[in-house]
């Protein structure tokens, strides 16, 4: 089971209160405005800053 889609509609970055969204493994949430993700364990949105990780440079 992956993260509702009516949960992504509402959820906002915790830094910049940006939107987010679904990476396309579902294993993260993206701030684009940031340049960060969010994990997703146990298809729960951990949102803290501390567990963001920087997006990798492709």
């Amino acid at each position: 089971m992956a993260v509702d889609e009516r949960l992504l509609e509402i959820l906002a970055c915790p830094k910049c209160r940006g939107d987010l969204k679904l990476s396309d493994d579902k294993n993260w949430l993206i701030c684009e405005s940031c340049k960060v993700k969010y994990p997703i364990e146990d298809d729960i949105p951990i949102l803290l800053i501390d567990k963001a990780e920087k997006l990798e440079n492709d």
